[in-house]
């Protein structure tokens, strides 16, 4: 469900970037939410076939699936409420949401190992 939710909102996203900011935005600007954009969808991909993969119970990747949908939405939405507002206090979230995505990263592999 999260992980449908993200995919959307990620393709909602970067259709808003690519149709709406581009007249109104700087290039620079642009450049962060096609990357925000861009997290957004990859991770939301990565929800879906973590879902797929899960056990019964969903023990196995349940601490990486939280660490990812936490990671995007510190990462990517911070960056896109950046954009938008030209708050750059926001900024300051953006890293902890790429820490929470390698941490993923890392917990999954750890995690496939076993």
């Amino acid at each position: 469900m999260i992980a449908g939710l993200l995919g959307a909102t990620a393709v909602a996203a970067g259709a808003f970037g690519a149709h709406a900011l581009a007249a109104t935005v700087t290039p620079e600007r642009l450049a962060v939410w096609e990357t925000a954009s861009q997290y957004h969808l990859i991770h939301a991909a990565v929800l879906v076939l973590l879902a797929l993969q899960s056990d019964q119970d969903g023990t196995r990747w349940k601490w990486p699936i939280i660490g990812f949908t936490a990671g995007v939405l510190l990462f990517s939405f911070s960056l896109y409420a950046l954009v938008l507002t030209g708050e750059t206090m926001l900024a300051m979230i953006t890293p902890i949401g790429g820490m929470l995505l390698i941490l993923s990263w890392l917990l999954l592999f750890w995690r496939a190992l076993k």
